[in-house]
């Protein structure tokens, strides 16, 4: 597979995973079935995507690239949609989560 899918693999899982954490907190506990199924359904489409972005992308730059964007993408929709702002240490930790995904991206990369 080429690079450029893996790319569109990992956006796509990125995407999927910060949709499944939102109908997670929507889901109320899995006591609401339509949420529950979608967050499960995502979170399933997430796996799958990720796992074909490892085929062509180096596993710890697809894995960080995941988990950091994904964390970042639910602070800000909960920013957004539940007005859930993070306090002085939560900023600090998010812009801490984005420079080291920078860091891996462009510094750490395998050969």
């Amino acid at each position: 597979m080429k690079p450029f899918f893996g790319y569109l693999f990992l956006f796509v899982g990125i995407s999927c995973g910060i949709a499944s954490n939102s109908f997670a907190k929507v889901s109320e506990g899995f006591s609401k079935l339509t949420p529950s199924i979608l967050c499960i359904l995502f979170m399933c489409v997430t796996m799958f995507c990720i796992a074909k972005a490892m085929h062509s992308l180096p596993v710890g730059f697809a894995y960080s690239t995941y988990s950091g964007l994904t964390v970042t993408g639910v602070v800000l929709f909960a920013l957004l949609r539940y007005n859930q702002v993070p306090n002085i240490y939560g900023i600090i930790g998010i812009i801490l989560i984005i420079i080291g995904v920078v860091m891996v991206n462009y510094l750490g990369r395998l050969s």
